[in-house]
């Protein structure tokens, strides 16, 4: 079992510009995929069969690669795409949001056919990933543009695209920047908030996915290096991992410590992170 992160690059946070392997202990692996098979990555999700990763590359194209880095998939280029996070829904559709085009899209699992918007588009001001529940309804975080343009909560949208809930969390220290739902059914949000600040509060927060009142925060120790949060995901070992900028870490999500630090790697701005055998 690896931990494969996508790091970004540039101007997104001068980090390495491609997914990256540790193992367990942290220590890492290298390259995962070759130098020119995706450009600046976001979102990463193991497919459900579990043998490949989807992968959302910035120029606006999803590629399948193998447990052995290579490209078996791509689609094609999707015009305005601009991907964030990606994740596999219960119709075993291929997820992924939008920042351009302010929705979210599905693909077939292939990636062989065309990109469906399943919400109008616009109508998350600045997309910051999202979470399918296994009836279908949707909870993407909507958040803190570069442009200073957001909304910061979480809507809730029904399977067919209508929405249900404009603003299903209220919290004045919520700037979400990743979203998943915890095995309790609640939604876990890593947020930076006031988002790009340079005193900027770092934290996983849990809500009620019912009503959307805080459960309760996940905050590491101080000597634990925890900057921009950014990917949740939880592992097989039930732990609740957490990527940020130099690091990984991981909590108990049963009582809510810190475990510390799982990876760390200078520069590495991790986006997204996910499980691979």
């Amino acid at each position: 079992m690896r931990i494969v992160i996508s790091s970004a690059s540039g101007a997104n946070g001068d980090g390495y510009g491609t997914i990256l392997a540790f193992d367990l202990e942290g220590d890492p692996l290298g390259r995962f995929c070759g130098e020119d098979d995706v450009v600046d990555p976001r979102g990463l999700c193991v497919a459900p069969s579990g043998d490949l990763l989807h992968a959302n590359s910035g120029d606006d194209r999803i590629v399948a690669l193998d447990g052995d880095g290579r490209v078996v998939r791509a689609s094609a280029v999707l015009d305005g795409l601009d991907p964030g996070g990606g994740t596999f829904g219960p119709d075993r559709r291929y997820y992924v949001g939008s920042r351009r085009l302010r929705t979210v899209m599905a693909l077939p699992a292939g990636l062989d056919g065309p990109a469906d918007a399943v919400l109008a588009p616009g109508v998350v001001p600045f997309p910051r990933g999202f979470a399918l529940s296994a009836d279908g309804h949707l909870f993407p975080a909507s958040g803190m543009g570069p442009s200073g343009v957001g909304e910061e909560t979480i809507k809730v949208f029904a399977p067919d695209g209508t929405l249900v809930v404009s603003r299903l969390v209220d919290d004045p220290q919520l700037s979400p920047l990743d979203l998943t739902l915890a095995p309790n059914g609640n939604i876990v949000v890593s947020s930076e908030w006031p988002f790009g600040a340079v005193d900027a509060a770092s934290s996983v927060r849990e809500y009620d996915r019912a009503d959307g009142h805080l459960v309760r925060v996940f905050e590491p120790d101080r000597a634990v290096g925890f900057r921009n949060p950014r990917g949740l995901r939880f592992g097989p070992d039930g732990h609740l991992y957490c990527v940020s900028r130099d690091d990984v870490v991981s909590f108990d999500f049963d009582t809510g410590t810190c475990l510390g630090t799982t990876v760390h790697f200078p520069r590495l701005f991790g986006q997204a992170l996910a499980f691979l055998d």
